[in-house]
């Protein structure tokens, strides 16, 4: 079974309540995303060459553009129905394409794309993820 992430029903549980802070969004997230900061302000985090925005952190809650929302910026899991297929102690990934905030186990390949390792999969329906606060990369 292929790694799918439905971006719905996602159970986050941060490792400590140090990485724990707030952020006035700039765009719609849906718990459990991956956000990060563009141009624009806070918005879903994206791997795709020209309009990639780095991972720094995950949303503890839905919300909407102007609203302030809970954020894990350290190690939290997430769980909860939202994954299915992931490869246990794989590789995990900021999703590029139309697939803002979402996750993925297919590192990407594009010229420009965004490549850092952002977390790991436990099990085949839950992960590990720890935003990067390091140098980001990309494909040269």
């Amino acid at each position: 079974m292929a790694f799918s992430d439905s971006q719905a029903n996602c159970l986050v549980v941060p490792v400590s309540d140090d990485g724990i802070s707030s952020i006035t969004l700039a765009g719609t997230v849906t718990k459990g995303d991956a956000v990060g900061r563009s141009s624009s302000g806070w918005v879903k985090a994206l791997a795709t060459t020209g309009s990639a925005v780095h991972m720094r952190c995950v949303a503890l809650e839905d919300g909407v553009s102007g609203q302030r929302i809970a954020i894990c910026f350290g190690e939290c899991y997430l769980s909860g129905g939202r994954f299915s297929g992931a490869t246990a102690n794989g590789a995990v990934y900021v999703a590029e394409g139309s697939s803002s905030g979402q996750y993925t186990q297919t590192i990407p390949t594009d010229s420009g794309d965004v490549t850092t390792r952002i977390g790991t999969a436990i099990s085949a329906s839950q992960l590990l993820i720890t935003p990067s606060y390091n140098a980001d990369s990309t494909v040269a």
